[in-house]
């Protein structure tokens, strides 16, 4: 058996990282995509490697060499590889593919050894691997039948996306029997070519082969070996994070990206913190219904949202604005508008300090293991500290301590007296159910920002509405020169269409939301009671979508997290350097009832 590898392309849209070198020699971690294959196919014992170069031949030819591979390498050039497509560098190689069982690679492909392994182990003569079509991928798809036969082609602009669930997308790496390529491929591929010309793709030919009745060729289905194909700069970074084997710094790669999570779709997130009970089916296809209206027209700006937001909230418009998520407005405050010396819980979501002055932030830490205070302590704290502005996020996060409302007005009522400007976000807040009806466990109502004048409502509309992806936050306050000055800072279009409809439907599905805080705090409930039993974890009560851990048993928290992302395909939050006491701690957001089951089976196994 040999390989062939097809390695001509410009990689144009890699840009400055193909400028010099050719595609297969861009790094994934430190390690060329030409170099790893080559590797791979070495432990194959194949009688040699075919690699049809074209845009700099030459450099990829001295590399290739400077390798020592001991299987024989033979090169083919394509002097017109900017004129042609990967047909004509395959029928360049038409001879060589005639003389014996080949495995046909792209240079673009980043895969596991394993994935060779089966290839060359499967006893059919003749495959053509493929993977289950996921949403990052492009291109070419097939339908498979139940004998592992191609039954249909799908070029990539006839995607019928509602079928997906269906689609195998080709993974660009095939086995050839020594005789299907000289009866059947290469006599098609010669047709093919001098029919449609030499721009075309080799893939062509083998849609056709597909169709006819008696063909022998068949697909190879994955089963979570790891691949990837690298066509530009993003899908560079997600293949170093993919190929990635040391498990922390795995961890820490996919940590730093602070989302976009849907690229990885058989991750379950467990670090960023949304509402899995809402929006219902029925709202999410009223929002797809008007998908297309929604894209092609512009939002309206901040004057007719806000009316949106305050219908929603029930406060007035000239007291609420609307954000691009409530970090727009939080930026916005408080590097603008809260000056002076501001006071802060410790740990807590740092989006708030971090915008301010390092100097003038002022940090209370609870003296409780669990991180528990209440209003009592926080006024004692901060009684001579000459604070202008005290920031509560409540409940808090990542420890879930939550203060009720009627002490949240006895801290308002102590930073009026003081001239204390009071921030309240309450992004988590209608996840305490346990403290009464979603309108008693609210800052955000009229007679309250207006009786006090310095207070600062924040809400994030991602958190307990299930939305995320939309952006959208609300801030209010009595302080109606502030409330017009933000309005004057943010863009007049700061949020989307979507975000806009969003808020435009919600009134009619206000019920349903009541009930999935309702199942919420049931399922918190049960996930509390299941992380109980793991034996290394201490649990500390929460009133938020979230539960903060201790780690103990000498494990660290970060080792953890790892582990169960490479075993298990789960990322939860390491809160070791946010709590800065030198102990360990997690962070675990509360998901449906069969994800909690599988998180609570994953830490037991841990």
């Amino acid at each position: 058996m040999q390989a062939i590898i097809l390695a001509a392309g410009m990689g144009k849209r890699l840009k400055h990282l193909t400028k010099d070198k050719t595609k297969c020699m861009v790094e994934v971690n430190g390690r060329t995509l030409i170099s790893r294959t080559l590797e791979i196919l070495e432990a194959q014992g194949l009688s040699r490697i075919i690699i049809v170069t074209g845009y700099m031949g030459d450099t990829l030819r001295s590399y290739v060499e400077s390798l020592n591979i001991k299987t024989p390498v033979e090169f083919i050039d394509n002097p017109i590889y900017d004129k042609t497509n990967n047909i004509y560098s395959l029928a360049l190689a038409k001879d060589k593919m005639t003389e014996d069982d080949t495995l046909l690679f792209e240079s673009d492909l980043i895969f596991e050894k394993s994935v060779v392994d089966r290839l060359v182990a499967d006893p059919r003569p003749t495959l053509a691997t493929v993977a289950h079509f996921e949403s990052w991928m492009s291109g070419t798809c097939l339908k498979i039948d139940k004998e592992d036969k191609i039954s249909d082609f799908i070029p990539g602009k006839y995607l019928d996306f509602s079928e997906k669930h269906k689609y195998y997308k080709t993974v660009n790496i095939y086995k050839f029997s020594k005789e299907f390529s000289s009866k059947t491929y290469m006599p098609f591929l010669t047709a093919y070519e001098q029919a449609v010309g030499e721009n075309e793709y080799y893939e062509s030919v083998i849609k056709l082969i597909a169709m006819l009745e008696n063909t022998e060729i068949r697909v190879m289905k994955l089963e979570g070996e790891r691949w990837y194909e690298i066509d530009d700069a993003l899908d560079l970074d997600i293949a170093s994070y993919i190929f990635t084997e040391d498990p922390v710094e795995k961890y820490r790669l996919l940590a730093r990206r602070y989302g976009g999570h849907w690229r990885f779709p058989k991750l379950l997130d467990y670090c960023y913190l949304v509402n899995p009970y809402f929006p219902t089916a029925r709202m999410e296809n009223e929002m797809v219904s008007n998908y297309s209206t929604l894209m092609r027209q512009y939002p309206s700006g901040m004057e007719v949202n806000s009316l949106l937001a305050s219908e929603v909230f029930g406060v007035s418009q000239q007291n609420i604005l609307v954000g691009n998520g409530a970090a727009e407005l939080i930026k916005s405050l408080a590097e603008d508008h809260l000056t002076g010396r501001t006071g802060v819980i410790r740990p807590t979501f740092d989006e708030y300090p971090n915008r301010m002055v390092k100097d003038n932030v002022v940090a209370f830490t609870p003296s409780d293991e669990e991180f528990r205070y209440g209003a009592d302590e926080l006024m004692e704290f901060f009684a001579d500290k000459d604070i202008n502005n005290l920031v509560l996020v409540n409940p808090d996060n990542p420890s879930g301590n939550y203060i009720p409302v009627s002490d949240l007005l006895r801290i308002a009522d102590w930073c009026e007296g003081r001239g204390i400007t009071f921030v309240v976000d309450e992004s988590f807040g209608d996840f305490a159910v346990g403290f009464g009806t979603a309108d008693e466990i609210t800052l955000l109502h009229d007679e309250i920002l207006d009786k006090y004048k310095n207070l600062i409502v924040v809400k994030s509309i991602s958190k307990s509405f299930g939305v995320p992806g939309f952006r959208l936050g609300v801030l209010a306050s009595g302080n109606k020169e502030l409330i017009s000055a933000l309005k004057k800072e943010v863009a007049i279009w700061n949020i989307n269409s979507f975000g806009e409809f969003y808020m435009q439907i919600y009134e009619k599905y206000k019920k349903n939301y009541i009930s999935s805080l309702e199942k919420h705090g049931k399922a918190r409930a049960e996930l509390v009671e299941g992380l109980k039993s793991i034996p290394y974890l201490r649990v500390f009560p929460s009133q938020a979508n979230f539960i903060m851990c201790e780690v103990t048993g000498g494990r660290t928290s970060l080792d953890l997290c790892a582990q169960i992302l490479v075993n298990e395909d789960i990322l939860i939050k390491d809160l070791s350097s946010k709590a800065g006491n030198g102990r360990q701690y997690i962070r675990i957001a509360v998901r449906d009832e069969a994800d909690n089951a599988r998180l609570i089976e994953a830490l037991k196994r841990a």
